[in-house]
């Protein structure tokens, strides 16, 4: 039996088989290019069915259980059919300015669906404009690709639930999502890892894989990420250095300050506290490319702390460690030297990744031990050491880096992934 998981970033797609040891028996990947917004959801899908298609047959048809992950706040508004009555929005889309000062006022003080990119916000934004043109379903990014393999879509994980409002207590909607949005128009919470049902009949013959395939509730790309690194102890770290960077610990404690952009995930009997920054491989990537970046990171002398003192965001908006939608850029002045402009991002960066951590500890969350790292930014040994010197911790690259071993784990493990956790 193999178990296949499929992680749904912001620039592309991964996907990881591996067997009931764990070991990874196959890997692949899509990249998204640039998007418009009109055909995000149509890649999405073409990605979702490729990457199913182009597994071996004699490991398709051995498929077991499947399980996705999704970037957390990125919305769908889709009709029955799940076809997209509108443009999906993006987890970093900052629009749904009046809504979220809505749900502000209304919601549990401190819950980080008051933040202006949270999925709530987004809902209510998508509705006030689509009227009655047939969407019937407002879901996230890692629901509607599990829908699109089951046939149906009604269910989402309480990761991705909680930026929709989740009540953390009761794990379920609250009086007051009900109020502003309508819990008819939204998935019922489940927990990550539950079973959602099998791959459809029609897209189990299309596909090649075996129908009594289950599929089940995912998560969000960086918890997928954390879930792939294994790690068991309170203070225990992962940030995953992709496109963005995020920061998850994990706590005894839960904490939250939607004037940080902190919160706190479920995670059975602990809490995964963190947050996600603007800031991370995609102001890289507006600079330099793989080789460039190699060549001038063995440059770096990561033990000496860059004077340079800048603010790595792609545009302006800052969630975390301060949530401020203005916040602007600040990348200059910029050195003749590459390696020198390379090292003050990198460094920059790092100050972002500490603050965040010192954050979480000023807030009540368990001290932070040691950090693990996921994403492509892990391959960079100049960007580890200076985060080791920030941190004050240990700081390694995880085992498995990619969140789509994350996935394949849930995908595994169902909910047994979270019951091993001590009270």
């Amino acid at each position: 039996m193999y178990f296949l998981g499929i992680d749904f970033g912001t620039s592309g797609a991964r996907s990881c088989v591996i067997d009931a040891e764990g070991t990874v028996i196959a890997e692949d990947s899509r990249d998204f290019g640039t998007l418009e917004e009109y055909e995000r959801a149509g890649i999405w899908r073409e990605a979702l069915w490729d990457l199913v298609a182009s597994l071996p047959p004699a490991i398709r048809t051995q498929l077991a259980d499947i399980a996705l992950d999704g970037t957390s706040g990125t919305v769908i508004a889709c009709d029955e059919a799940l076809d997209p009555r509108a443009p999906p929005l993006l987890y970093n889309d900052d629009r749904a300015v009046e809504e979220a000062a809505l749900i502000a006022r209304t919601a549990t003080a401190g819950h980080p669906a008051a933040a202006v990119t949270s999925g709530l916000a987004k809902v209510l934004w998508l509705k006030k404009r689509l009227g009655l043109t047939g969407a019937r379903l407002y879901v996230n990014q890692a629901d509607w690709l599990s829908g699109l393999l089951t046939g149906r879509v009604g269910m989402t994980d309480y990761h991705n639930a909680l930026k929709m409002g989740l009540d953390l207590d009761e794990l379920k909607w609250p009086a007051w999502v009900e109020y502003l949005a309508d819990v008819d128009y939204l998935p019922v919470p489940i927990a990550p890892g539950a079973r959602l049902g099998t791959v459809s009949r029609p897209r189990a013959r299309y596909l090649g894989v075996n129908p009594g395939c289950m599929v089940h509730a995912g998560t969000t790309d960086s918890i997928a990420a954390f879930l792939a690194a294994e790690v068991k102890q309170s203070g225990d770290a992962v940030t995953s250095l992709g496109s963005t960077l995020v920061l998850k610990l994990l706590s005894d404690t839960r904490v939250e300050s939607v004037e940080h952009g902190v919160y706190s995930h479920w995670f059975g009997n602990r809490w995964l506290a963190g947050g996600a920054s603007n800031a991370g491989g995609a102001v890289l990537r507006q600079f330099f490319d793989d080789r460039s970046l190699a060549a001038l990171s063995e440059q770096i002398d990561p033990r000496v702390a860059s004077p340079l003192d800048y603010l790595p965001l792609p545009r302006p908006g800052e969630r975390f460690p301060v949530n401020d939608p203005q916040l602007s850029p600040r990348l200059s002045p910029r050195p003749a030297d590459d390696a020198a402009f390379l090292h003050g991002l990198l460094e920059s960066l790092g100050r972002i990744e500490a603050g965040g951590y010192g954050l979480l500890a000023e807030l009540g969350a368990s001290r932070l031990v040691r950090v693990e790292t996921a994403g492509g930014g892990a391959k960079n040994p100049a960007w580890t050491r200076i985060r080791e010197r920030l941190l004050g911790v240990p700081v390694r690259r995880a085992n498995h880096a990619e969140a789509a071993y994350g996935a394949a784990l849930l995908a595994r493990d169902g909910l047994q992934r979270f019951a091993s956790n001590p009270s």
